[in-house]
């Protein structure tokens, strides 16, 4: 099981594991078991102190057009990590890729500058972030510092990512994003 002070990541989240009692009102998740699927996008290298997710999406999104055979107009933004179960040692200068990404049907004629990725099948925990991405530290303290702690679940190694719905915009107060945690 994940430990409450694994996830305090070089005071970034000092405080996550103070919860206000709004916080805490957060849906539990939803269990899902997903099955593999193949993304066409963009990623880059990057960590939590460097957060370059902004500027990912702005060279992504231009050219979302080019890639043929998507499934639906959703976007996916991807955290793979080298070795996600060395979370004890996270710290915000862990390096990670990023995707910014859709889901395709077929692999054909990739665009220039873009690459495929095949998202692992698996059971996942499915949370509704609600508000601004500039708000996630607060879903994000739930996830790592009240559900897992108390939950039957452990951390996988596959891919972390959300689901951003058609007309998204990080900015808007309404926004609501999909966050899928892998868990064994």
């Amino acid at each position: 099981m994940i430990t409450a002070g694994v996830y305090a990541i070089e005071g970034f989240w000092a405080e996550w594991h103070k919860l206000d009692e709004g916080d805490r009102s957060m849906q539990a998740p939803r269990i899902e078991l997903l099955e593999e699927k193949t993304l066409v996008g963009m990623h880059v290298t990057m960590n939590l102190i460097d957060d370059t997710t902004s500027e990912l999406f702005r060279r992504f999104m231009p050219r979302r057009g080019e890639i043929k055979h998507k499934l639906d107009a959703s976007n996916y933004c991807i955290k793979a990590y080298e070795d996600a179960h060395s979370f004890e040692n996270f710290t915000g200068a862990t390096k990670f890729e990023k995707w910014a990404a859709v889901e395709v049907d077929k692999l054909d004629n990739i665009p220039m500058g873009m690459e495929s990725l095949i998202l692992k099948g698996g059971k996942y925990a499915v949370f509704l972030h609600e508000g601004p991405a500039s708000a996630f530290q607060t879903t994000f303290q739930y996830i790592f510092g009240n559900w897992f702690p108390n939950s039957e679940f452990d951390l996988d190694s596959r891919e972390q990512f959300e689901i951003l719905p058609p007309g998204y915009r990080p900015d808007d107060p309404n926004a609501e994003e999909e966050v899928w945690i892998p868990v064994k």
